[in-house]
């Protein structure tokens, strides 16, 4: 080997045994905040969704097509509705992470101490669900106000969904007891087929315009959709009530279908996650939101949704930056699990960064004191040599021999040329010891050499 190349290799070989405490206390520590901020997401998350056929169910497909794309798997939870959606996050056995939840669906379970204590976040609002009363012409004639549902047969939505919830309360300010209704409590779709039968005379739908049966409806002939001239009176007594137009022609431009515009009230459907779900699952399910829900519909503008806005629940802090700023700087230029690494962990990289700076500092004096005792270390063998040699204690040729042993180590020592001066040193003064040996000169202590070197160093 090139003795260059010898010697720079002896010189890295140092620096690394001297860094090297260094480099593990660092990624000791790195490991150590990795493992505790847990910055890779779970691959598998389980999304409450709703009945068959609904909007909810088409949606829950959607966001399971953007997640795959980042190696998550989304589980599609089929249930009854909101309500049984904000049931199962709330019950951490039942290993829901995401859901559905609709504008009102918590009212009728929760107290004012259970809203204190929320365990679920808002991941923002998606889109709007209107409340669609259909009914048969035939059956209500001029309905204009809820209290002709009088004696009716009006199905109310099925348990478990937030529509029963949300229709007796709009029937209670109307002041129409429920027992003044002939009421069912099925599933939207058989109550769609009763209606269209003639077993009901009107059902409510809490849905979004995107769900087919509400496209099928407004195009059937003999049902008619209710109108809510008091729209801004529901909106001012209700707080997740929004007054709502469903355009004229929007359902069938060629048929015109509606035939003019319709006011409704709409209820504004959430991504809701439970409380420990983790940031970068709210952050990929808010990016997927803004891809899904931005374009215009029937009733919202493009870009209305999705929403900081209407929210019933906590706002998590990963969806109001996401809000406020965007996608995070890094996602714009980075693939997501980079980014993702580098955002959750870089506040523990600057304490990291911190903590270490004063201890490097002590790495040039550990340098230099392992290159240098690798040479005085050597010392006290030759002055224990000139001791013996002063006392008499060995014989002579013992000494000669003892003092070739360590020069023939010292010649085998490698040190960096910033420090062969002191291992040159080391050499002349056994060159010294090895003349007073040969002139059988005992000479005086104050005229040792390794006296001298010693005292010097």
């Amino acid at each position: 080997m090139p003795r260059v190349v010898r010697e720079t290799l002896v010189s890295m070989r140092d620096l690394f045994v001297a860094w090297a405490p260094f480099i593990l206390l660092g990624a000791a520590l790195l490991v150590g905040a990795y493992f505790l901020l847990d910055p890779a997401p779970p691959k598998r998350v389980v999304l409450a969704t709703g009945p068959e056929q609904s909007a909810y169910t088409a949606f829950g497909n959607r966001y399971a097509d953007e997640l795959r794309r980042y190696g998550i798997t989304v589980e599609l939870r089929p249930t009854l509705g909101s309500r049984e959606n904000l049931r199962l996050l709330r019950n951490g056995k039942e290993s829901v992470d995401v859901a559905f939840v609709q504008g009102g669906a918590s009212e009728a379970i929760r107290t004012r101490e259970e809203e204190e204590l929320e365990p679920v976040i808002s991941l923002g609002s998606l889109f709007f669900e209107p409340v669609w009363i259909f009914y048969r012409a035939d059956a209500i004639k001029d309905f204009t106000s809820l209290t002709q549902l009088r004696g009716k047969r009006v199905n109310l939505g099925m348990r478990g969904s937030g529509t029963p919830g949300l229709a007796n309360r709009l029937l209670a300010a109307n002041q129409v007891d429920r027992a003044e209704l002939t009421r069912t409590s099925t599933s939207d779709q058989e109550a769609v087929l009763e209606l269209l039968d003639g077993k009901l005379d009107a059902l409510f739908l809490v849905a979004a315009p995107e769900a087919p049966y509400v496209q099928m409806l407004l195009q059937t002939p003999g049902v008619r959709l209710f109108e809510f001239v008091h729209a801004e009176a529901y909106a001012r007594r209700y707080r997740y009530i929004r007054p709502v137009v469903l355009p004229r022609g929007v359902a069938h431009l060629a048929a015109d279908v509606p035939p003019q515009d319709i006011t409704l009230i709409a209820t504004t459907t959430s991504l809701v996650a439970a409380e420990d779900t983790h940031p970068a699952i709210v952050q990929l399910f808010v990016q997927a939101a803004a891809r899904i829900h931005a374009d215009p519909g029937w009733i919202a503008r493009a870009g209305q949704f999705p929403s900081a806005q209407g929210n019933e629940f906590p706002l998590a802090k990963e969806a109001e930056r996401y809000y406020r700023n965007g996608p995070p700087f890094l996602q714009r230029y980075l693939p997501f699990w980079v980014a993702n690494l580098v955002d959750r962990m870089w506040v523990a990289l600057f304490s990291i960064v911190a903590v270490l700076i004063p201890l490097s500092r002590l790495i040039p004096p550990l340098y230099t004191f392992r290159v240098r005792s690798r040479i005085f270390r050597w010392y006290r063998n030759l002055r224990l040599i000139e001791q013996e040699l002063e006392e008499g204690s060995r014989a002579r040729a013992e000494l000669v021999a003892s003092l070739d042993k360590l020069e023939s180590r010292v010649a085998s020592i490698r040190v960096p040329l910033a420090y062969a001066d002191e291992l040159y040193s080391l050499r002349s003064h056994i060159d010294l010891v090895r003349a007073r040996l040969n002139s059988g000169l005992s000479g005086s202590p104050d005229a040792s050499p390794v006296k001298r070197a010693s005292s010097a160093a």
